[in-house]
């Protein structure tokens, strides 16, 4: 039993020499510079423990850059911020205007879908004419929904 426990240590230590004359791909010698990195940062802070455990974890991760997402949300609060500043707006004015430019992905114009919307409810008002409470009621939702 002994020795066949050697043997597959023995196996295992060969092929991991021969695995060793590979040279690291790009993405491999990225993330070792990372891990030399993160671990200077964690020796200069002097961390230890959990502390350096959860560190580094966070620092391999790379948490510090945005997704693809969140810097096409950046991009879109900076252009409404931007706008809202230009237009000089303050107070509820600007955030009803920061809330509608970033729900529109941060142009003034209303969607395709949103414009056939305001289109059917022009048309459907116009039809409504005098009619008042529950009657306008039940008309612009049967008009609305045709």
């Amino acid at each position: 039993m002994r020795f066949l426990i050697a043997a597959i240590c023995l196996a295992f230590a060969a092929t991991g020499a021969v695995a060793q004359d590979k040279k690291p791909s790009a993405a491999q010698k990225e993330q070792q510079d990372r891990m030399k990195d993160c671990n200077k940062q964690a020796s200069d802070k002097k961390m230890k423990g959990d502390d350096r455990q959860k560190f580094m974890s966070s620092c391999l991760k790379d948490d510090n850059q945005p997704s693809a997402a969140q810097k096409a949300q950046q991009d879109r609060m900076k252009d409404c911020n931007k706008q809202a500043s230009d237009k000089k707006m303050k107070g509820d004015d600007r955030q009803k205007f920061m809330s509608s430019c970033l729900k529109d992905g941060g142009g003034n114009e209303p969607s395709a879908a949103q414009k056939a919307q305001q289109d059917r409810m022009k048309m459907c008002n116009e039809k409504a004419g005098d009619k008042k409470g529950d009657e306008r009621k039940k008309f612009m939702s049967s008009c609305l929904k045709t």
